[in-house]
């Protein structure tokens, strides 16, 4: 079996493949690419064939292709996404415009609040038509106007729009109108993107329901031809496989349901790094963790407790501002990456970030045009990335034009030499880094004392060792594979998909109605999610269900994620519930309030399957203190103390189990290089991960 991964950052584009031959021997093969912004697809399929390459293995012997993308994200971010209208309940055409009458920064009179200023959908493309729905029981009051519906469809259509989007007042409660008004419009706009709000979340609350559908109908025909794009190329490339997609929540979807609900996929790309994090973690018997990918555009921050990920409450899932109902890993990301310009600013400010040279042109040191430095161009400069190891030698840089974009931009206009205008640079980056860690953790009650920091992405080992110093980490680890940990992570994910529906109960005092009410809610999502599983080719034997609800204080303003006892849903269980509540906030806020009502809010069940998980051999047994057989030669490199000190360079793929590489070191490999700083010790772990920690604390 052969299987291939492959994530696309603003930068580069990491692949690795995995081959399992009929004798259970496996072979792990890695590699890296410039992304293809234009178009990721270019850049992925030239990445697989190159790979197959390296492998000695023909692009139609591959089995299964699974892929994170940012392409969701670049969307939103960008906001060039499609032209959309919306058809919703009569008197609330302007839900989007208001959403909670609640501004970001209350204080603040230059905030911009963007669902105002920039909405997904503008006012003229919102039309209203007859029908109501009125709660508890989701009973009809006015029955769907269709001769409105199609009206609306038709000035549409005449507008040129891309997408509609329906969203009905209670349809969570009954859809049955939003279904008929979709089936509607896709009869007079047959080439459109059609989403109903209760097709792509099931929940209370219009605002964030109608947001998270406008989200979905905006990215939806963009996202859609992205994965038609990529099926093509690979079909004509002579890959066969069947592509799974990253979602926001950790698991694998395929392309039909990706296309259907790109909403999923708004953090498929860091989420990769994260599931790879974690996976990491296993080998090097580290469970408490926080990990940072710093790649050429994004530090991407998140935090794993006692090896579980941390799935975001439904209050804090919003991208670019907006709401967004859709379950996502708790990640954190900055603008701070190898590609970061830094400049001084208009009123003599020396700053680093956010905005990238990205792909093209790139670092200075690339040679393609760019001109403003970058942090890789500090690196360079400071002796800390080597010319001909920069991609295994595959991207030549020129260490020059690195010195010039540092001394024109920065050194001579803020009156310091080049070294310390390169020094400056770095510690803007790793203290931006460092206070976004800090804002993902110590700010959450997580110490980071008692956690590892893992950094990986391409440039993640580079900062690593200092940023560990600044937060005060356990230790540092750096992974076999930094550059390509996020792709690595695609072949240890699985499929998960979540269904949703809301049903309000207080749980202390449930009567059997609204037990019996919550039993057949469960029962219905736990069809849908194993319909959905089933389609996937997934038998019934390996899927896997989870019953989480969203439950908080009565007259409280959101929810926090519960998981849900096995079986029935009894009075019992929903006394358990309260009291996993009750731990649940204590975790969250320091306190809870046990003698107060709890009510379950939303319930959600998460369809899931055990996969093939990704297995390294594990490494000969060294033992060695800087092992001569690794060394390849040492050179000039400045440390963050500002000394610069003759330094070894080890070959990261020569080390063995047990060696332990003592700094200053710098450790090279194909996708990454990792600096180990005087006074710190690098030990090799089984699948060759290196855990840094002060000489003396190793181990």
């Amino acid at each position: 079996m052969i299987r291939v991964g492959v994530d696309v950052g603003g930068t580069f584009t990491d692949l690795v493949l995995e081959q399992v031959d009929t004798g259970g021997r496996r072979r792990v093969f890695t590699h890296k690419v410039s992304s293809t912004i234009g178009d990721q697809s270019v850049g992925v399929v030239r990445g697989v064939v190159e790979l197959c390459a390296i492998a000695d293995v023909q692009p139609g012997q591959i089995d299964a292709l699974f892929h994170g993308t940012t392409v969701a994200t670049n969307i939103v971010i960008e906001r060039n996404g499609a032209e959309v209208g919306m058809i919703t309940t009569k008197g609330f055409r302007d839900i989007l415009h208001m959403g909670r009458h609640k501004r970001p920064h209350n204080f603040s009179l230059q905030f911009d609040v963007p669902w105002q200023s920039a909405p997904l959908i503008k006012r003229r493309n919102r039309i209203v038509v007859d029908e109501r729905i009125l709660p508890p029981d989701g009973r009809i009051e006015t029955r769907l106007a269709e001769d409105q519906v199609e009206q609306a469809a038709e000035l549409f259509a005449e507008r040129g729009l891309e997408a509609v989007v329906i969203g009905f007042l209670f349809s969570f409660l009954n859809n049955d109108h939003e279904l008929r008004a979709a089936e509607i419009v896709r009869r007079v706009m047959p080439g459109a993107f059609i989403c109903a709000s209760s097709e792509v979340v099931n929940t209370i609350r219009e605002y964030e329901r109608f947001s998270t559908a406008a989200m979905n109908a905006y990215i939806g025909p963009r996202t859609k031809r992205y994965l038609d794009n990529l099926k093509a190329r690979l079909r004509e490339a002579g890959v066969n496989a069947y592509v799974r997609i990253m979602q926001s929540n950790g698991g694998v979807s395929t392309i039909e349901q990706a296309s259907r609900n790109p909403v999923g996929l708004l953090l498929s790309g860091p989420a990769g790094g994260v599931i790879g994090g974690r996976w990491t973690g296993e080998a090097c018997d580290q469970r408490d963790i926080i990990t940072i990918d710093i790649g050429g555009t994004s530090a991407d921050i998140s935090v794993i407790r006692d090896g579980a990920l941390t799935i975001k409450n439904p209050r804090d899932t919003e991208v670019a501002h907006l709401p967004v109902l859709v379950p996502m890993i708790d990640i954190d990301a900055i603008g701070a990456g190898g590609g970061s310009i830094a400049y001084v600013d208009s009123g003599g400010a020396f700053r680093v970030g956010p905005k990238s040279a990205g792909a093209e042109p790139g670092p200075a040191c690339y040679g393609k045009g760019g001109t403003q430095p970058t942090v890789t161009d500090a690196q360079v400069v400071l002796g800390r990335l080597d010319p001909e190891h920069f991609l295994g030698g595959g991207l030549a840089i020129d260490p020059a034009l690195s010195e010039q974009a540092i001394r024109t931009h920065l050194a001579e206009p803020l009156g310091m030499s080049v070294k310390e205008a390169a020094l400056g640079v770095l510690k803007i980056i790793n203290n931006n880094m460092s206070l976004a860690i800090a804002s993902n953790s110590v700010a959450r009650g997580i110490d980071p004392r008692n956690y590892s920091l893992m950094a990986f992405g391409g440039a993640g080992p580079l900062h690593g060792v200092a940023l560990g110093q600044m937060i005060a980490a356990k230790n540092v680890i750096s992974p076999l594979h930094p550059g390509i940990t996020a792709a690595m992570g695609l072949l240890v994910t699985e499929p998960r998909y979540e269904f949703t529906q809301s049903s309000l109960a207080i749980l202390q005092s449930a009567g059997k109605a609204e037990l019996e009410a919550v039993n057949a809610v469960f029962d219905r999502l736990q069809a849908e999610a194993a319909a959905q599983l089933a389609a996937d080719g997934i038998p019934p034997d390996r899927q896997r269900f989870e019953r989480v609800a969203e439950c908080r204080y009565v007259g409280q303003g959101f929810e926090l994620r519960v998981a849900v006892p096995h079986g029935p849903f009894t009075a019992g269980s929903a006394q358990e519930m309260a009291r996993r509540f009750f731990a649940v906030h204590r975790t969250e806020y320091g306190h809870a309030f046990e003698d107060q009502a709890v009510q379950m809010v939303t319930l959600r069940v998460i369809g899931s399957s055990s996969s093939d998980t990704l297995a390294l051999p594990l490494l000969e047994k060294g033992g060695r203190r800087n092992p001569s057989e690794a060394a390849l030669y040492a050179r000039p490199t400045t440390f963050d103390d500002g000394e610069t000190v003759q330094t070894a360079r080890f070959d990261r793929m020569k080390l063995r189990a047990q060696d332990v590489v003592v700094g200053p070191a710098v450790i090279v490999q194909q996708n990454s290089t990792t600096i180990v700083p005087p006074g710190y010790a690098a030990t090799v772990i089984k699948l060759g991960d290196l855990v840094i920690a002060r000489v003396g604390q190793e181990g």
